[in-house]
């Protein structure tokens, strides 16, 4: 067998198992969607960490992910509380020991780099938090796109409809772009990226969109623009996370999937899009 013909069946059968693992953790349970975020966050934002380290850069990242993880865990209460009631107390009681943990990490940062007596600390925490507001803020919107959506509550298949949309916006864009891609979309930062494969991803994305709208019951008209704004925001994101390799001097931002790279070479653009969705979201409601 040649190595190319290795690297795609290792690439196929990693992709299959992370498929069955992010499906059958967001169908299972809402705690088990939030245990997966909760990994996503921690392995995107350690590579982040790693990456800017290898730019001279020296993150405090364990401040950072405690940062980073204490905001995941308190709007992911938020959001349970939300649709069930009865777990309220519980959520606010927590949530009261999480307050003093948000008042002071951020500061402490300032404080540790006091002590620590690096050459340049504003960059240092710059890193550290662009690494809360990179990975771990995004992802905390996550568990409120049911309720956006107008589901009125917990609703897996919003969250596939979600990632679905994603991944169909990345395989268009790759089957278009290697069948007809002939003009590079930013050749500086992603020279394989095409506008031809750009376009193909945006249609493979309004069409899975076009599904979901089908399957959930909903409206075609929402879920055809969120898809669109996923799907644009998506290479972004995915841009972004390339010029941070290319800066860091790295193929991929991790090994954790073989033939994928790390956490943020798969999630990167579902990462980046979430904010613009979210948003999108927010101003249908309040329009």
């Amino acid at each position: 067998m040649s190595d190319k013909m290795r690297n795609l069946l290792v690439r196929t059968l990693s992709g299959a198992v992370l498929t069955v693992v992010v499906v059958g953790a967001v169908l299972w349970s809402q705690w088990s969607f939030g245990v997966l975020l909760l990994a996503i966050l921690v392995g995107g934002m350690w590579e982040f960490y790693r990456m800017a380290r290898r730019g001279d850069i020296y993150p405090l990242k364990w401040l950072g992910l405690v940062t980073g993880t204490a905001l995941f865990v308190a709007s992911f209460l938020l959001a349970v509380s939300a649709e069930q009631v009865a777990l309220l107390p519980r959520a606010l009681s927590v949530l009261l020991w999480l307050l003093p943990v948000f008042i002071l990490l951020i500061p402490l940062m300032f404080v540790c780099e006091l002590f620590l007596k690096r050459a340049r600390p504003a960059a240092d925490v710059g890193a550290t938090l662009g690494g809360v507001f990179y990975v771990a803020v995004p992802l905390s919107m996550m568990a409120y796109l049911p309720l956006l959506t107008g589901e009125g509550g917990w609703n897996p298949w919003v969250i596939l409809a979600y990632i679905f949309i994603i991944w169909a916006n990345d395989v268009f864009a790759y089957l278009v772009g290697v069948s007809v891609g002939r003009h590079h979309l930013y050749e500086r930062i992603s020279p394989n990226k095409s506008w031809e494969g750009f376009f193909g991803g945006i249609v493979g994305a309004i069409a899975m969109g076009c599904l979901a709208a089908w399957w959930l019951d909903g409206s075609y008209w929402l879920w055809c623009c969120l898809a669109a704004i996923a799907a644009v925001s998506g290479v972004l994101g995915d841009l972004i996370e390339s010029m941070f390799k290319r800066a860091a001097g790295v193929k991929d931002s991790g090994n954790i999937l073989p033939g994928h790279g790390g956490w943020l070479d798969r999630f990167d653009a579902l990462i980046f899009s979430l904010p613009f969705v979210v948003a999108y979201l927010v101003l249908l409601h309040i329009s």
